[in-house]
């Protein structure tokens, strides 16, 4: 991601490498979901699109990422809501989400490559089973969702939150994105109630199902980190990356909740 000031204004370039294939990346319908971002008043206008180039080129959003200390600040998880909500409200995205289709998909992946995976992640198989048949008890209405929303990912300007990053972006259970916001960002159970009685009224259905989908997060979202460990060219350690969530992961399934 580079900044480019001209005489025009700011933008950000996002360059892309060749590993869409592996990780599931669309980066048509990524350009297609920013626009639609942009569209529903919480993502950056998109300037030009030069996939020949693996170039996305989008207006630059002054404020600032958020972390998962700073999202605890006062009204900060109320305006992350909002924006959450509004694009939630926006236009249909190009394509689906679903963890599930994800989730078997990378591990088939990292089975097929060889690729490191902790001894036991197998083993929660039935209990991944078991959650996948609770959440479709009550299949939701769909909406655009991000699906990746790290702290990094909220730009806060002090007035509203903007949202970032449309890779992963698709069609999906809205409990998905509020579950894997609260496990990225670290919110504690307090603030995890804030940020959904501020997306929608209160529903204690509701509200189980987002923890539901937190551990969905953290079990499918594990594979992406030993996969980036093993095949990205990036100095960085993938691979406790996705310990940290297989690790949260299995804490819940072993656990009394």
């Amino acid at each position: 991601n580079l900044r480019v000031t001209t005489r025009t204004g700011d933008y950000v370039v996002r360059l892309t490498q060749s590993d869409a294939g592996l990780l599931g990346i669309d980066r048509d319908a990524e350009h297609a979901n920013t626009r639609s971002a942009a569209e529903a008043g919480v993502g950056a206008q998109v300037v030009d699109y030069r996939p020949d180039l693996g170039m996305l080129v989008i207006t630059f959003l002054p404020g600032t990422a958020l972390t998962n200390e700073t999202i605890g600040a006062p009204g900060v998880i109320a305006r992350a809501a909002d924006a959450i909500r509004r694009l939630h409200a926006g236009p249909r995205f190009s394509g689906d989400f679903d963890m599930f289709i994800r989730q078997a998909g990378y591990l088939a992946l990292v089975r097929e490559h060889g690729f490191s995976l902790p001894d036991g992640y197998d083993a929660f198989a039935p209990q991944w089973e078991r959650v996948r048949r609770a959440l479709a008890v009550r299949p939701p209405t769909t909406v655009p969702c991000n699906n990746d929303l790290l702290a990094g990912n909220f730009i806060d300007d002090g007035q509203r939150v903007w949202l970032i990053d449309y890779e992963y972006s698709g069609n999906n259970d809205p409990a998905f994105e509020l579950g894997n916001t609260a496990t990225e960002c670290d919110l504690s159970r307090e603030q995890t109630d804030e940020l959904v009685e501020a997306w929608t009224k209160e529903d204690p259905a509701f509200r189980a199902r987002v923890d539901l989908q937190s551990l969905c997060s953290e079990y499918g979202w594990a594979l992406w980190g030993f996969i980036q460990a093993a095949t990205s060219p990036i100095d960085y350690d993938f691979h406790g990356w996705g310990m940290e969530r297989y690790d949260k992961a299995a804490a819940t399934f072993r656990g009394p909740a």
